[in-house]
């Protein structure tokens, strides 16, 4: 709602609240139904985010607690990385040799460093069962996991509170106009004259 003050519009703030002959009910309703929405919103998305952080982390980390390293050695030379653009980071397919915990050797394709010679040593990861795993997220790269993940899940929860919130008080708005079009008919029945 806006009123002028020495020529333009001041925007009058919290008019909703305020005693005022014009207010309605609805407009009250309205606005404390965006109050409770944006404070659900920050309540959910919070919760949510948080909740979403934590089973992340937490999955992370028993994954993290099954895999165990073992020392292991290429028995075949490792491809040389073909891509201009590969990083430090990225790794190539070869095979490699190791002893499981039994005593019996194992043998499978593993994910090693480009260049490596046949008889260097490596380490491969395996899960409880000795069976061969990717190795764990790095800790700086699980941190990030947790945060993106707990970060999206906020917005997306607080975002879909809001947009309820928004629908029904759409709904609540059209209520009201179509309640000022059947008053406004009502007075210009009175007056004489159709209005609008």
């Amino acid at each position: 709602m806006a009123r002028t003050c020495r020529g333009r519009a001041a925007k009058v703030r919290l008019w909703r609240w305020r005693r005022n002959p014009l207010r309605r009910r609805s407009d009250v309703v309205g606005a404390w139904l965006l109050l409770g929405a944006w404070c659900l919103a920050a309540a959910a998305g919070t919760a949510a985010g948080t909740a979403t952080a934590h089973a992340v982390e937490q999955n992370l980390d028993s994954r993290r607690a099954e895999r165990h390293a073992v020392p292991a050695v290429l028995t075949q030379d490792a491809p040389v990385a073909t891509s201009q653009l590969a990083g430090a980071g990225d790794q190539v397919w070869a095979k490699v040799r190791w002893t499981a915990a039994d005593g019996s050797i194992r043998t499978s394709l593993a994910r090693v460093d480009p260049g490596e010679k046949t008889g260097a040593r490596t380490q491969v990861w395996l899960d409880r069962n000795g069976k061969l795993v990717p190795a764990p997220v790095p800790s700086a790269e699980a941190e990030f996991q947790v945060v993106a993940l707990g970060t999206t899940t906020a917005v997306g929860a607080g975002a879909a509170v809001l947009s309820v919130g928004w629908v029904v008080r759409g709904r609540l708005d059209r209520r009201r106009m179509e309640q000022w079009d059947r008053e406004w008919a009502q007075f210009g029945q009175q007056w004489g004259r159709r209005t609008g």
